[in-house]
């Protein structure tokens, strides 16, 4: 059966963003040949979900599209198909409950924080990997918003690396 996997970074006091949506504070933790596990955790997915703000966010980088497999950007308005993203206007939840019933690799949702919320809700995402960036915010866009029933996890494994990352995968009970 696929899962549905959450990758994301956060500051250590839980923003994914600072209140104006920047992530400026990502690059303090960046390493030469260092990408903290992300490459052999693509290789465990097909499909990636994400809000349209975060990829707006991802497109306002400037670089190359990230993902080479299929898109699926939860949006207010259908736009076209471009190359292998698909926007998807009947919400995380609905898109979720289709794409788990097609076979394949595991599910990456990449954000934003509404997407997560209401995944979380609705008890749709099976495995959280949050790697906790050395930096206190104190304000922004929370990862984890309120509003979700209480979620027991299982601790998968935890690292700790020698920029002061520090990464966590839990399981979902």
């Amino acid at each position: 059966m696929r899962k549905v996997k959450l990758f994301i970074a956060c500051s250590l006091d839980g923003y994914i963003a600072t209140p104006e949506g920047g992530v400026d504070f990502l690059s303090t933790v960046e390493q030469p040949g260092e990408d903290y596990g992300y490459a052999a955790f693509y290789e465990t997915i097909d499909t990636v979900v994400l809000g349209r703000k975060t990829y707006e966010k991802v497109l306002s980088f400037g670089e190359p599209f990230p993902h080479r497999c299929p898109v699926y950007v939860i949006a207010s308005q259908n736009q076209p198909t471009a190359n292998n993203v698909h926007f998807y206007t009947n919400g995380p939840v609905n898109l979720i409950h289709e794409l788990l019933l097609q076979p394949g690799k595991d599910i990456f949702v990449d954000g934003g924080a509404q997407v997560v919320h209401a995944l979380l809700q609705q008890k749709l995402i099976h495995e959280l990997t949050v790697s906790f960036i050395p930096v206190l915010l104190g304000d922004g866009i929370r990862l984890f918003q309120e509003g979700f029933d209480s979620v027991s996890l299982s601790l998968q494994h935890s690292r700790s690396f020698p920029s002061g990352l520090v990464q966590v995968t839990y399981s979902v009970r």
